[in-house]
């Protein structure tokens, strides 16, 4: 008998290894699956701008919020110096996650519009200081990973010796009221629910993620992100997208599906992790190369003309 093989993060995996909690391999086989319609008449080269918080930026493929990069490379910088200062190379936005103050900073240096999340610590003044710090470095915008609050044994998880803790309405309300006129993200949204205490709690932007699998048979994002979408029309907030987000072909779908900007992750790990900086220019600039070519197949001139109509799953429009 053949043996079943299934879509895993890094390809086809055997049925055997298959962990059906994990929500990437569920993740990695949706946007296989979505399939795109040609409308090539009256078609032109495409723009990618991106206009975001009153900024302007060349794509809206961004740098994910990696955290933890810190040992110093041949370059004689950190890996999250270096993937900053590609940002800062190709005018994309940057993101940021778990890092201390004096390390943001040397990341902030690079130049790059860029977004520092923050975990939902028990401790909120912690949250509070590191709001504060992000604003005296000129961040893009500050956020929460709402989405990290437990870990694998269901209690409050501890990341570095520091314990975390729930996140409320009303803690949210808290920090967007701390960001002041800097954008708050609310990193971590998986549903309709949340995106609308989100909503209420005047967050600038949400991120539709499952944190690269944090939550045991979690939806796709891309999924969740048209339910919101569909649930939302008329909301003033950005949504942003990530996970399994690896070439450009998964950007324009999620794009397509409702995404403000999407951000790629462990696809530039190995050129981020070999050449540096440059590695990334390289894999970021093919990922713009594939958008380009999708939107020019699919009749979409510039961003804001994404259609979600050229997406079709098992056959049906979505």
């Amino acid at each position: 008998m053949e043996e079943r093989k299934w879509p895993g993060p890094k390809g086809m995996i055997p049925e055997p290894e298959r962990n059906a909690a994990d929500a990437n391999m569920h993740n990695r086989r949706y946007l296989d699956e979505l399939l795109t319609e040609m409308r090539i008449i009256d078609s032109f080269e495409p723009d990618l701008t991106l206009h975001l918080f009153g900024r302007t930026f060349a794509s809206p493929i961004m740098m994910p919020a990696f955290s933890h990069l810190n040992k110093v490379g041949i370059t004689g910088r950190t890996p999250m110096q270096e993937y900053a200062a590609a940002a800062k190379k190709m005018n994309l936005v940057n993101w940021v996650g778990m890092e201390p103050d004096e390390e943001y900073a040397s990341i902030a240096a690079e130049g790059a519009e860029t977004v520092r999340i923050i975990k939902p610590f028990m401790d909120h003044d912690e949250i509070l200081k590191q709001i504060a710090f992000a604003k005296s470095q000129n961040a893009f915008a500050v956020g929460v990973d709402i989405d990290h609050v437990f870990g694998k044994n269901g209690k409050y998880d501890v990341v570095d010796g520091i314990q975390l803790g729930p996140v409320t309405l009303e803690d949210l309300k808290t920090y967007v009221s701390a960001a002041g006129d800097t954008p708050f993200i609310a990193k971590g949204v998986l549903s309709v629910q949340d995106a609308r205490k989100c909503e209420q709690a005047g967050c600038a932007g949400i991120f539709v993620s499952h944190h690269h699998g944090r939550l045991p048979f979690g939806i796709p994002p891309v999924m969740a992100l048209q339910e919101i979408r569909k649930a939302m029309p008329d909301t003033k907030m950005k949504i942003f997208a990530d996970c399994s987000i690896e070439t450009g072909y998964d950007a324009f779908k999620a794009l397509a599906l409702g995404a403000d900007a999407v951000s790629v992750g462990r696809g530039i790990l190995p050129g981020l992790l070999k050449e540096g900086s440059e590695g990334v220019v390289v894999k970021v600039t093919r990922m713009n190369e594939e958008l380009s070519e999708m939107m020019g197949y699919t009749g979409i001139g510039d961003l804001s003309r994404m259609d979600s109509s050229v997406i079709l799953f098992h056959g049906q429009h979505l």
